[in-house]
């Protein structure tokens, strides 16, 4: 049987906003659609949460948080390729302390918007695959330099990896420019990932496919743990840091598109 709830009032402090969140809410939604407005009290209208934020009602806000204070459970998140680069974190009546807020109280939405134009952007973004190309390459070379000419196919495919490659990372210094100048490049930074993802997730499917077109000849064991490991984990590639559906609304939304 569930105990019993007793009756509990509203702080003063809280009546008081009544009046104020009326009119706020009269004033600001005024002839707004009921499905927009469902929208924008679950949160996903950015704008909506912006003007709550500036009345320090509700917003979300950064915080640094020691991850050996009491009241908080780590537990690794195991992915296909056997590693735990992810945790799931449950916090039990967890405080921290004032000075552990980054940046303003209710500005968290905009702070982690102008970060992501730095994770989205960096070499890490274009280069999660390159020690594959590595050992494929370095391969290729040993066949060449015994005698056996590399498939003509093999060689066009290096070709083409490394010319996108030279571009993605003119992209990313181009990008790394702005952000040095106080810009936040969010649309240059979203077009620099989803091109890098979708060259990282290619990769190890064409190494694959190289490698297979010749059943005769056995490639080195680290080579192929090298594959192995690198397309296990390529479908993710896409996902952190804004899926590949998320980058392209961002890229649309900038050209007008949408």
């Amino acid at each position: 049987m569930l105990p019993s709830l007793p009756f509990t009032g509203i702080p003063a402090a809280d009546e008081a906003l009544r009046a104020p969140v009326r009119e706020f809410l009269r004033t600001t939604l005024v002839n707004v659609p009921p499905e927009v407005r469902a929208r924008s009290w679950m949160g996903f209208d950015a704008r909506f949460s912006r003007q709550i934020a500036e009345r320090h009602w509700l917003g979300l806000s950064q915080f640094v948080v020691d991850l050996g204070s009491p009241g908080i459970t780590i537990t690794p998140i195991r992915d296909l390729a056997g590693d735990t680069h992810f945790s799931e974190i449950v916090f039990d009546d967890v405080r921290v302390p004032d000075d552990a807020l980054i940046g303003a109280e209710g500005g968290g939405w905009e702070q982690v918007n102008a970060e992501l134009a730095f994770e989205r952007s960096g070499p890490e973004r274009i280069l999660s695959s390159i020690v594959l190309v590595d050992e494929w390459l370095e391969w290729l070379r040993g066949r060449a330099d015994g005698g056996i000419a590399p498939p003509t196919e093999s060689m066009a495919a290096l070709g083409r990896i490394a010319s996108r490659l030279a571009l993605l990372r003119q992209m990313s210094i181009a990008v790394t420019g702005k952000l040095a100048d106080g810009v936040s490049p969010v649309t240059e930074a979203a077009l620099v990932k989803d091109l890098g993802t979708a060259l990282e997730q290619e990769i190890p499917d064409v190494i694959a496919r190289l490698l297979g077109a010749e059943p005769d000849i056995e490639p080195p064991a680290r080579l192929l743990r090298t594959l192995n490991f690198v397309a296990r984990m390529a479908p993710s590639y896409s996902l952190r840091g804004g899926t590949r559906e998320v980058l392209r609304g961002i890229i649309a939304r900038a050209l007008g598109l949408r």
